[in-house]
């Protein structure tokens, strides 16, 4: 019914027969148990700047005036706001709304892979590629608001394959709320024509509008912050050791599987490839004004693991085959 209110222009393949819910939902509480084993060990901690984010939330509890927030990060406001809100203590509401983030951005990985004709075991290797990573253990125990990023990508990721342009445009409007510059995804869609420009623009000023609103009204009066671009910080990053091991170790098994599937990757996934360049600017741009680290990756996993779930498809096929040669020759 949503398509038919709001068209989109380009021609979505509509998937094939049903949902396997009883699979489904065995393999996404196998995901969040797996996700809740790996994430256990640095469960709620703040450092850097988890910290604020942190600080963010207990704003919206009432436990800390604003003096204490430190921009950009309370205008990143979706995540601490939920953790607010929640019942009982801040710092576990927080890392509990992680943990569930992290497990549904698994499920929803795996369930594109499904759609996208990759087979159960590529949709299995898609969500253990998300959860068996070093962000996973790393930073999404941390109360950052990464977790809810990545789960909006997928999401993003999982309405597209599914031929759902407008379900995309909402999670992009959510998206745009964890992080600002997730906009992207939005102005993505409307060039791209993924989807109809009056559905296109109507999303887009949503997300605008939240994020005036977010830093003019409902977190106003921080002290202004520049990112700046300059060598010296280049120079700086390029010592950070601590740094570039993130980032190797965010793309180390990710990043090399997605860039060789990329020629054998399906049809609907083609268009993917430019909005990866796109979504690779902000964190690019932000290496020479502020310190990155893996997160930086971590963020494109939606987008990446597809791919290597595709490079990684015929050996895949083998492991399924063989069984079922054992069971036709039984």
């Amino acid at each position: 019914m949503m398509n038919l209110l709001l068209p989109a222009p380009y021609p979505y393949r509509q998937p094939a027969g049903r949902l396997p819910w009883p699979p489904l939902l065995l393999g996404a509480a196998g995901f969040a148990l797996l996700a809740l084993a790996v994430m256990w060990w640095r469960w709620g901690g703040t450092v850097e700047d988890s910290l604020h984010y942190f600080n963010t939330a207990r704003h919206l509890r009432g436990e800390l005036p604003a003096s204490e927030l430190v921009a950009p990060f309370p205008y990143r406001l979706l995540v601490p706001a939920a953790a607010a809100a929640l019942p009982g203590d801040v710092r576990n509401n927080f890392a509990l709304l992680n943990w569930l983030l992290v497990s549904a951005a698994a499920c929803m990985t795996a369930l594109s892979v499904w759609r996208l004709g990759l087979g159960r075991n590529g949709a299995i290797a898609a969500g253990l590629l998300l959860v068996c990573s070093v962000p996973t253990f790393w930073y999404a125990p941390y109360l950052l608001v990464d977790p809810g990023s990545v789960c909006a990508r997928a999401a993003f990721v999982l309405a597209l394959v599914s031929g759902q342009p407008w379900l995309a445009a909402l999670a992009g409007v959510l998206a745009t709320g964890v992080r600002e510059e997730n906009i992207v995804l939005l102005f993505w869609l409307l060039v791209a024509r993924q989807i109809g420009w009056r559905a296109g623009l109507l999303s887009l000023a949503a997300a605008l509008a939240w994020m005036l609103a977010v830093r003019w009204w409902i977190i106003g009066g921080l002290p202004s912050y520049t990112w700046v671009p300059s060598m010296a910080r280049v120079a700086e990053a390029l010592r950070d050791v601590r740094s570039l091991a993130s980032l190797a170790l965010a793309a180390g098994l990710v990043l090399p599987l997605a860039l060789l599937g990329m020629h054998r990757a399906p049809p609907q996934l083609q268009p993917f490839k430019r909005l990866l360049l796109l979504m690779a600017l902000p964190p690019l741009y932000a290496a020479l004004s502020v310190r990155v680290d893996g997160r930086a990756i971590w963020n494109l996993y939606p987008l990446l693991i597809p791919f290597a779930v595709a490079a990684c498809q015929p050996w895949l096929e083998r492991g399924r085959a063989a069984p079922d040669k054992l069971r036709r020759a039984a």
